[in-house]
């Protein structure tokens, strides 16, 4: 679908971050019979997962991201093109959110620290490579995964898995969420079929019934172009070489 433009928080904010926020996809496609997603109830699983905003929790909406684990305890993940664009390069001022609701915080915000993408993404914005991780700072002492948890990234786990996606839609206060299964889309994509994943979904983790990340809203088309199917590059060895990068 094609992203609506986001104002900016102040007449301050540049031309670069206005046409990045313009450049983040989301998660799309669709058949008549695809399921529609609901409003995710809160749970303690559900607040690892929470939005990526400039600077505070009500500014300008870049996209959904999730809480990991990583030995430092302080890592996310969320697709490249919420983050990065080639010709612009990392969008800055980002905070996390996890857990966020109708306004209300209930962890506070934890401030992007560095951003890791791979070469293919950040010279030429190759789709095959539409996956990030993010180190946040501590807050009040405490690093994030101490603070809701985190799943586990899982590569070479196969087609037709059941997940639910969870992703926090720009023109909404609280997230939705759908369980579907993983189809196939190519050789190095997946997707899933399910309304309502417009934009600020990117970055939605796809998460197994054993708590397990095997995909995160993005890819092809950046996620997608309608509202009813949503994309994945395949969690494989693409993935596990940029996590060993982010966390070294």
């Amino acid at each position: 679908m094609a992203p609506r433009p986001v104002r900016p928080a102040r007449a301050a904010r540049t031309a670069a971050l206005a046409a990045l926020l313009l450049a983040t996809g989301t998660a799309c496609g669709g058949t008549d019979q695809a399921p529609t997603a609901e409003v995710a109830q809160q749970s303690a699983a559900r607040d690892r997962i929470g939005t990526l905003a400039v600077h505070t929790p009500q500014g300008p909406r870049a996209c959904t991201a999730s809480v990991v684990q990583s030995p430092k305890r302080n890592l996310l993940v969320t697709a490249a093109h919420c983050v990065q664009n080639h010709r612009i390069g990392l969008l800055d001022g980002l905070v996390f959110t996890p857990g966020y609701r109708n306004g209300y915080s209930p962890y506070g915000s934890w401030p992007v620290q560095s951003i890791t993408v791979d070469p293919h993404w950040a010279e030429a914005d190759d789709p095959e490579y539409d996956v990030a991780f993010i180190t946040v700072r501590p807050v009040a002492g405490k690093q994030v995964e101490e603070a809701v948890g985190g799943n586990q990234i899982a590569t070479g786990q196969g087609i037709g898995l059941a997940v639910s996606v969870t992703g926090y839609p720009n023109e909404r206060d609280e997230p939705i969420t759908c369980s579907v299964k993983t189809r196939s889309q190519s050789a190095t994509q997946e997707r899933f079929d399910c309304g309502g994943y417009t934009d600020g979904t990117s970055g939605s983790p796809w998460v197994t019934t054993s708590g397990k990340v095997v995909g995160v809203i993005g890819g092809y088309q950046e996620g997608g172009d309608t509202p009813d199917t949503s994309y994945s590059i395949t969690f494989d060895g693409r993935v596990a070489d940029l996590y060993r990068q982010a966390t070294a």
